[in-house]
């Protein structure tokens, strides 16, 4: 049987949804590139405690897998197939959630983006992964003004005896485990590297779980700042580059998780007295479609009770949505941490 592939004890979505008269029907079917269900749920079977257990390997593999991707999508992100994904990204002027600097620590919004002609990091090439990296760098360098910055290359950098100060916390590490076994770590470090602002609070990882991972960020709580500098970004980068998308689900990422805007807006913030409280910071989290994660990311501890704090929702949920309802979530968490 196909449940069999897995542990006992996995608590995968790609498990649950993927029995054996379905894995049989598709186990013969590719991509036009070649990419197999095999492949697609290898880190799901490598990694017993996988959540999802399944990645895509280019934009087709969710039409000709979409017997499994399509009940995972729908399950993760509560959202049905006969809905169509609508993105906006109209600029909104958001008041300053702490304008006095007591709670927040930094602002961070990322988006995750792939090229439609180029198959998804745990399918690709190397000298396709080389390629890539050239045309998204082209890209990048006709970026003006605040966004204009300088590439590093992963694989150069240790060679560079002038490397910029300090440029260690805008890099990226090999993939974990989890991406290790899908593919995604491939000729590490090869064909990835980083493009930075002069002031950092412009950031591209290319070639890590997506061809891109563009970043704006601030050591402030000027949500609207941080968004209005992304926006002006994916606005340049979208009329050179070719992003893959889907009318139903919008931006094609990697992860099924990442699906629709592709974006995580969060915060760092510490909260003293609600690390105290955690029952009523959850409720706050439930109650906003919010995320709380370590101050490291994902499983991590919370240190110094500073928690990171993003959104849930991804998928069926506009950008601007996202940064709206971010501002009236974390605006009920501070006003909670201040009446405790």
């Amino acid at each position: 049987m196909t449940t069999a592939l897995f542990s006992e004890t996995s608590p995968s979505l790609v498990k649950k949804y993927l029995p054996q008269n379905l894995f049989k029907s598709l186990e013969h079917n590719t991509t036009d590139s070649g990419f197999t269900l095999e492949k697609a749920i290898r880190s799901g079977i490598k990694n017993p405690d996988s959540s999802i257990g399944i990645y895509a390997g280019d934009a087709e593999s969710y039409q000709v897998f979409s017997p499994v991707f399509d009940p995972i999508i729908s399950e993760y992100h509560g959202f049905s197939k006969d809905q169509n994904h609508v993105s906006d990204f109209t600029t909104t002027n958001l008041p300053l959630i702490d304008p006095g600097g007591n709670y927040i620590l930094s602002t961070r919004i990322r988006v995750a983006r792939n090229l439609k002609s180029f198959c998804f990091p745990a399918h690709i090439s190397l000298s396709d992964r080389k390629d890539l990296e050239g045309i998204i760098i082209n890209a990048l360098n006709s970026l003006k003004d605040d966004l204009a910055g300088r590439y590093l290359s992963l694989a150069d950098i240790e060679k560079n005896e002038d490397r910029p100060a300090g440029i260690e916390t805008l890099l990226f590490e090999k993939g974990d485990r989890f991406q290790d076994a899908a593919g995604i770590n491939s000729d590490f470090p090869e064909g990835r590297g980083v493009f930075y602002s002069s002031d950092r609070q412009f950031i591209v990882w290319i070639n890590e779980e997506d061809h891109l991972r563009i970043m704006s960020l601030e050591t402030t709580s000027d949500l609207s700042s941080t968004y209005s500098r992304l926006c002006r970004a994916l606005q340049t980068l979208g009329e050179r580059l070719d992003f893959a998308h889907d009318k139903t689900y919008g931006y094609l990422t990697s992860c099924p998780t990442n699906l629709g805007t592709a974006m995580r807006a969060g915060v760092h913030i510490r909260l003293e007295k609600l690390d105290q409280k955690k029952e009523v910071l959850n409720r706050l989290a439930k109650d906003y479609h919010l995320q709380i994660r370590g101050t490291r990311g994902e499983k991590t501890k919370i240190e110094d009770s500073v928690f990171d704090i993003s959104n849930a929702k991804r998928l069926g949920i506009s950008e601007t949505a996202i940064i709206r309802n971010l501002h009236k979530g974390l605006s009920a968490i501070i006003k909670a941490e201040k009446n405790l």
